[in-house]
């Protein structure tokens, strides 16, 4: 699968939004829409059968949650990557979803343009959360809520945000802080804190191009698959405030 080609699976128990999702995605060349389905169980065996690189997963639907329709859906489907999107903004619904595996968390308030780019990102591996629920999932890892219980209570919570297809034995291991560049340990003060590549260049009056090769490098020293992880690894670190905080 490359960005060329991404199949996606639009769950969600709304027929009116399922059919906007799909009149916004299928403009794009990128994108193909391999099935629909209308509440968990459905999209559970179609996972399985039509195996999608993304889920577009609603949370409050009759039946099962959302939540674990995505612990089911990666039981069937483990190399597929679950976006929750939903018009839930509790916290608890957030943490509770990412232990169930999923990779990202979108408020369906989202522009479309953040929402291809969510798809894009996530297709490639990486963590997603909507801006206006960082902050509390950093104030749940803060506060230790949503703790796992059974063979993952004791990682770190970077370890388990968006792992579904990563141990979380295997995540952050042999990463160390230490080994940060001054400039990459300051990309990490500033993406704990929520903001962009574009945000941190003109505040540091930087190429964007250049603050992505520094994030780059710091995801990799610290072994992080991405920004959402970076986060919730700074704060578990105490690395989340930065010298001007």
């Amino acid at each position: 699968m490359s960005e060329e080609n991404i199949r996606i699976l639009l769950v969600d128990d709304h027929t009116l939004f399922r059919s906007g999702i799909r009149s916004l995605l299928q403009t794009y060349p990128c994108f193909e829409i391999i099935g629909e389905a209308g509440d968990g169980r459905e999209g559970i065996r179609l996972a399985g059968q039509l195996r999608p690189d993304v889920v577009l997963l609603d949370n409050n639907m009759p039946g099962l949650s959302g939540r674990e329709a995505a612990r089911l859906m990666l039981e069937e489907a483990p190399e597929a990557r679950v976006l929750m999107l939903t018009v839930s903004e509790g916290s608890d619904d957030l943490i509770e979803t990412l232990r169930a595996g999923a990779c990202g968390y979108l408020l369906k308030n989202i522009q479309a343009e953040a929402l291809v780019a969510a798809i894009k990102a996530a297709a490639q591996g990486e963590s997603v959360v909507s801006p206006q629920m960082m902050g509390k999932l950093l104030s749940g890892v803060r506060d230790g809520a949503g703790r796992a219980s059974g063979e993952d209570a004791a990682a770190p919570w970077s370890a388990r945000v968006g792992a579904a297809r990563t141990s979380p034995a295997s995540v952050g291991e042999g990463g160390d802080a230490d080994r940060l560049s001054p400039r990459e340990r300051e990309m990490l003060h500033f993406i704990a804190r929520g903001q962009s590549n574009k945000e941190i260049a003109r505040t540091l009056e930087l190429a964007e191009s250049t603050v992505k090769i520094h994030v780059q490098n710091m995801l990799r020293k610290l072994n992080l698959s991405s920004r959402v992880q970076a986060a919730v690894f700074a704060v578990e670190n105490g690395l989340g405030q930065g010298p001007d905080a």
